[in-house]
């Protein structure tokens, strides 16, 4: 078990070594990156390391001009809304991101036997940062270009398919143990649009990393109604949010995947009693699975305990040790 977001957010340790240090410089310290890393191994005791990083470090280091704005997000300068914005996008190569190696090359050194798994934005949520400019509830830009352009649209999205692979390939080869492909928007869309519209350029992205022997995840929020079309992509585990019951995802996913998740974040905000009583349920729910990763249905949030998921940590291991 992991959890998504636990390098950072609510840890008192986290907040203190990124004071004053705004989140994409912090992404390139390599020290600090490494730091951040394995601070929720040490405190939690967790299976496995995730990368700290941000989806949208990729595209700052091939020169777009944007920044992650507190209590916002991603905030893009100039929106690409227009073929010949596309020309922004050039090609991502291993010199752009130099520190992501050198950081990676220090955990190596310090994880031991605990894996460390690498991610990256997937084709959509970052077409959806980068056409409407930053976080938006209705997707209305980046839905008018997929509708009423989509020879523009699937451009964009093999252009983001090829840097996305560029940047997984990079953690893949300093050391990561398995990758996750975050499309945190994309249960804005229903299941003809995604097939149509994004599965191309979300296999594509599977497709290049297949080679790597890794495990390859891939995570939505609000995506009961595509879980089989994200498995249909090429991942091998797909992530399942507190939406939909794991034995109901597994047969909405099909045979052949593994799944990971799914308890409610805000679960932990109750108490420790009724904290195992859902934990219970998701465990009991994943009974029988081919193959299960417990974790949050999203990621941890801030204001979240941290001692909420050290007692989860133990809490899991003890009722499923062998």
């Amino acid at each position: 078990m992991w959890f998504m977001r636990q390098a950072g957010r609510s840890l008192p340790e986290y907040l203190k070594v990124r004071e004053g240090i705004p989140m994409l410089e912090s992404c390139m310290r390599p020290e600090l990156v490494t730091e951040i890393t394995l601070q929720p191994v040490r405190r939690h005791k967790v299976d496995a390391a995730i990368y700290f990083s941000d989806i949208v470090v990729p595209l700052k280091a091939i020169g777009l001009d944007l920044d992650i704005k507190p209590g916002i997000g991603p905030v893009v300068a100039e929106p690409i809304r227009t073929r010949a914005d596309l020309a922004r996008l050039r090609e991502l190569t291993p010199d752009d991101v130099s520190y992501v190696t050198e950081a990676i090359g220090m955990l190596m050194g310090e994880l031991g036997a605990t894996p460390l798994i690498g991610f990256a934005g997937a084709p959509f949520t970052l077409a959806s940062y980068l056409v409407e400019g930053g976080p938006s509830r209705n997707h209305e830009h980046t839905k008018a270009m997929m509708y009423g352009d989509p020879e523009l649209w699937a451009e964009l999205l093999d252009r983001l398919a090829d840097i996305t692979s560029a940047f997984l390939k990079v953690q893949i080869e300093a050391g990561a143990s398995a990758v996750q492909l975050f499309d945190s928007w994309v249960g804005a869309l229903a299941p003809v649009d995604y097939r149509r519209s994004v599965l191309p350029a979300s296999a594509k992205v599977f497709d290049a990393i297949a080679a790597y022997d890794v495990p390859r995840i891939h995570f939505g929020v609000g995506t009961g109604e595509l879980l089989g079309l994200m498995g249909e992509a090429g991942a091998d585990v797909v992530g399942v949010d507190w939406r939909v019951p794991l034995d109901e995802a597994a047969r909405r996913v099909g045979p052949g995947k593994a799944l990971q998740g799914n308890l409610d974040p805000a679960v932990l905000f109750a108490p420790t009693a009724a904290v195992e009583t859902k934990t219970r349920e998701v465990l009991d729910a994943a009974a029988g699975l081919e193959g299960h990763i417990f974790n949050l249905g999203h990621g941890v949030l801030p204001t979240m305990d941290p001692d909420s998921l050290t007692r989860l940590v133990e809490y899991v291991h003890t009722q499923t040790a062998r």
